[in-house]
C-alpha cells in the first residue's frame, strides 16, 4: 500500500469517526484545544497527525484507532 494511500485512509477516519459522533470539525477542535482549520488539515490529508495525535483525537471522539501496517 501506498504511502498516500494510508494517509487517505487515515484522514478518512477521522472524518467519519467526528460525523459518526455527531461533532463538527470545530468542535473537535476545542476538544482538542486545536483551531478549526488544523482539523480540516488533518480530514484532508493536508497535515499528517503524529501517533500521539492520533490517539487525543480518537480520545476526544471517545473512540479506539487500531492501525496494521503490512510490508
Amino acid at each position: 500500500m501506498a504511502e498516500q494511500d494510508i494517509k487517505q485512509q487515515v484522514a478518512n477516519l477521522i472524518r467519519e469517526t467526528r460525523k459518526e459522533k455527531g461533532l463538527t470539525q470545530k468542535e473537535l477542535g476545542a476538544k482538542l484545544g486545536i483551531g478549526e482549520f488544523r482539523v480540516n488539515r488533518y480530514e484532508n490529508g493536508k497535515t499528517n497527525p503524529t501517533i500521539e495525535t492520533l490517539q487525543e483525537i480518537f480520545a476526544a471522539l471517545g473512540a479506539t484507532i487500531h492501525v496494521v501496517v503490512k510490508r
